[in-house]
C-alpha cells in the first residue's frame, strides 16, 4: 500500500518515513513534499492508498488540500497531525471524513495504531464491490462507508429488484447507542425489527455502522413521510422499547445516489442531542432552523477549581464539576460546538494546573484521548462522564505514593512537607530524627535521585505556585509563606525553577 508524507518540519516528516518502514512491509512511502500545494499535486499524480499531512504549512494548509483531493473523488485514506490546542482544525478534519487525528508529538503506539486501522479500512473497502454484494444491507453499507459506488450495472439491479428507480424517496434514521454499541447493538437490533414489523407497508433494512456507534434504519418507498416519523418518535423514542436512552436523527431523500451525502449531512448534526436531550429527534433540515443563545464561558468556575486543585480539595473538585455539568442544562438552547470548545477549555486548565503543581505529564492524562472523546461526543452524558474519568485520574495522581522508600526518607519528606515555610534546613531535620546529616542525605539522594536541598526548593516552588494561582496575595506574602524570607531572593529562585517571575505566572494562569 502506497502511502504520501507531506509536513513541512523536515524532521518529523523523516521520522514519520522511519515509523512507516518499520511497520510492515506493507507500507511503502512513494512521496514527500514539505508544503500542501506541492502535496496535492504529488497526490493526484501518484494516487495513494493513504495521505499522512500536517495541517498547519506554507503554501497550502493540510485541510486545504485534503478538501481540494477530495474534490477529485480519490480513495485515499487520510491521517490528520495536529496540536493538541486546534480544536476547530479537529472539527474541519472529523467533516472531510479524515479516518484518523493524531495528536503532536507522535506517541508511537498511537501511530501504529492508526496505520493498521487504516490497512483494515483499505482491505475492506477492496473486498466490497458489485459482485461481491448481495444483499440490500451489503449494498447500502458499501455505498455509505464503503467505496462501493452507483454505476449502470448496480441502478439496474436495485431497480430490477427493488423497484428503486431515481424519484425513489429513502429515509435514514440513525440511532445512537455510544459505548453501550458493543454489548447491546444485535439486542436493539432484534427489538427494532420488532417494531419495525408493525408497519408491513414501510421496506427497510438496519445496518450496523460500528465506527460511529449506530444503527442505520435505512427505508425506503415511503409514501407518507410526516405519519411514519410521528409513529417512529411515539413508538421508539418515547415508547420505552429499548433498555437504554437513545439519540436518534432523522433525513429524508430522493434517489439512491444520495444516500452517503446525506448520512453525512445528518452525521453533522447528531450532536445537538447534547443540548436537546435523547427524546428529541434530530430531524434533518428542521434542525437547521432552531434559534439558539450565545454560550457564555463559566470563567468563575474555572476559577473555583484551580483553588481547590490548588489546596488539594477533591470534594470541592468534584461539586464545581458537577455545576460545570449542569451550566449547560438550565433550559437554554446553546450551539454544540460551542459547549464542546467550553469543555475543552475548562478541562485543559485543570490539566495545566496538575501539570503545575503535581509535575503531572500531559501523556498520563492521556489528553489525545479526552480532545477526541470530547469532538466525537453526541450526548451531554457522554461529556459529563469525560469530566467524571478526569476526576478519578486526578484523584488518583493526589493519593499516589511509593513504597519504595525507607522510613527515614518518608519521615524527612514528611516533616519538609509539615514545616517547609519555616525555612527549616535538612540539618534541623536530620537533628529532629537523631541521624547525621551526611547520611540522611546521602540516603535521600540514594532512594528519590535528587538531592535533598532541590527537592525542598522544588517543594517550596510547587506550594509558591498554588499560592500564586489560587489566592491574591502579594509577592513577599507569597515568599514568607512558602519559606523564603527575603522577596527578591525568592523571586530569582522562581524564575530560575519556572522561567517566569512570579507576578508574570500568576497572569498567565489567570
Amino acid at each position: 500500500m502506497r502511502v504520501v508524507v507531506i509536513e513541512d518540519e523536515i524532521r518529523i516528516r523523516e521520522g514519520i518515513c522511519k515509523l512507516i518502514q518499520k511497520d510492515s512491509s506493507d507500507w511503502e512511502v512513494v512521496g514527500c513534499a514539505e508544503n500542501g500545494k506541492d502535496g496535492y499535486n504529488l497526490i493526484v499524480k501518484l494516487n495513494p492508498d493513504l495521505i499522512i499531512t500536517d495541517i498547519r504549512m506554507p503554501e497550502m494548509d493540510g485541510l486545504d488540500m485534503l478538501e481540494k483531493v477530495y474534490e477529485c473523488k480519490t480513495k485515499a485514506k487520510a491521517i490528520v497531525l495536529s496540536a493538541y490546542s486546534e480544536f476547530i482544525y479537529a472539527q474541519q478534519a472529523i467533516k472531510l471524513g479524515v479516518n484518523e487525528y493524531l495528536l503532536k508529538p507522535i506517541v508511537i503506539n498511537d501511530f501504529f495504531k492508526a496505520l493498521k486501522s487504516i490497512k483494515t479500512q483499505i482491505e475492506n473497502d477492496r473486498k466490497q464491490n458489485p459482485e461481491s454484494v448481495k444483499s440490500l444491507e451489503q449494498i447500502f453499507t458499501g455505498l455509505i462507508i464503503g467505496s462501493l459506488r452507483i454505476d449502470e450495472d448496480l441502478k439496474g439491479y436495485l431497480e430490477e429488484k427493488y423497484n428503486m428507480d431515481d424519484d425513489m424517496v429513502f429515509t435514514q434514521i440513525p440511532i445512537y447507542l455510544g459505548d453501550d454499541y458493543n454489548a447491546l447493538a444485535q439486542k436493539v437490533k432484534r427489538i427494532l425489527h420488532e417494531i419495525m414489523k408493525e408497519k408491513a407497508e414501510v421496506n427497510y433494512t438496519i445496518i450496523e455502522i460500528s465506527k460511529e456507534q449506530l444503527l442505520l434504519i435505512v427505508a425506503y418507498g415511503v409514501k407518507k413521510l410526516n405519519e411514519l416519523e410521528r409513529w417512529y418518535q411515539n413508538r421508539v423514542l418515547l415508547g420505552k422499547n429499548i433498555p437504554i436512552p437513545i439519540s436518534c436523527g432523522w433525513i429524508n431523500f430522493n434517489g439512491i445516489e444520495n444516500i452517503k451525502d446525506s448520512f453525512q449531512m445528518l452525521m453533522k448534526y447528531m450532536d445537538w442531542n447534547i443540548i436537546l436531550g435523547d427524546g428529541v429527534m434530530i430531524s434533518y433540515p428542521k434542525i437547521t432552523q432552531i434559534q439558539t443563545v450565545s454560550c457564555i464561558y463559566p470563567i468563575e468556575l474555572e476559577n473555583k477549581v484551580k483553588i481547590a486543585l490548588c489546596t488539594n480539595q477533591m470534594k470541592d473538585t468534584k461539586t464545581i464539576l458537577h455545576k460545570f455539568n449542569e451550566y449547560f442544562r438550565d433550559g437554554k438552547v446553546y450551539i454544540p460546538k460551542e459547549i464542546k470548545e467550553c469543555y475543552i477549555r475548562f478541562i485543559w486548565s485543570m490539566i495545566n494546573i496538575m501539570k503545575e503543581i503535581a509535575g503531572t505529564d500531559y501523556n498520563s492524562i492521556e489528553q489525545r484521548s479526552i480532545l477526541e472523546n470530547i469532538i466525537n461526543a453526541r450526548t451531554s452524558a457522554e461529556l459529563s462522564t469525560i469530566t467524571k474519568k478526569l476526576f478519578n485520574t486526578i484523584t488518583g495522581i493526589f493519593l499516589e505514593e511509593t513504597d519504595t522508600t525507607t522510613l527515614v526518607v518518608k519521615r524527612a519528606k514528611n516533616m519538609v512537607h509539615e514545616f517547609y515555610y519555616t525555612g527549616i534546613t535538612l540539618e534541623e531535620i536530620a537533628l529532629k530524627l537523631n541521624i547525621t546529616p551526611e547520611y540522611l542525605g546521602t540516603q535521600f539522594y540514594k532512594e528519590t535521585g535528587i538531592h535533598f536541598s532541590i527537592y525542598i526548593k522544588n517543594y517550596r516552588i510547587k506550594k509558591a505556585k498554588e499560592l500564586l494561582i489560587g489566592t491574591t496575595i502579594k509577592q513577599y506574602e507569597v515568599a514568607q509563606k512558602v519559606g523564603y524570607g527575603d522577596s527578591k531572593y525568592f523571586g530569582r529562585v522562581f524564575k530560575e525553577c519556572t522561567g517566569l517571575r512570579p507576578t508574570e505566572y500568576r497572569n498567565l494562569n489567570k
